[in-house]
């Protein structure tokens, strides 16, 4: 089971250079997918920013029937930050990492900042 990263999405969605890659990870994994909210929520963030509330329409109509949508319970929120801590993370990689570790997923991701990660398996893309 993946828990895929926000960048893997805005990959395909802003049609950036490996977007073939994560669409055919994408296309191979479905029925193992998961997505924070936090994730859903940043790309509408920045889908809107760009004037692209179609992309995010249909994005939530073609993926959202394929993918769990996952929410870290609001006890371990604290751990975000001993998490920020530890290892060095923003606060949204240090979200999936926490979300990833509750549900026991791998996470896939483009953001290197998972390189320090040890005791999470990570694929990158």
């Amino acid at each position: 089971m993946f828990l895929v990263d926000t960048n893997v999405f805005l990959e395909i969605l802003l049609k950036r250079d490996k977007k073939e890659d994560c669409k055919k990870f994408l296309d191979n994994s479905i029925g193992n997918l998961n997505i924070t909210d936090f994730s859903l929520h940043s790309i509408g963030v920045i889908l809107f920013r760009y004037g692209k509330e179609e992309v995010f329409r249909k994005f939530v109509e073609d993926i959202m029937p394929n993918i769990k949508p996952l929410s870290l319970p609001m006890e371990l929120y604290r751990e975000v930050v001993n998490v920020r801590k530890s290892l060095n993370l923003d606060f949204d990689d240090a979200y999936q990492y926490s979300v990833a570790k509750y549900y026991g997923l791998k996470v896939v991701t483009m953001d290197r900042d998972f390189e320090r990660i040890k005791d999470l398996k990570i694929l990158f893309l």
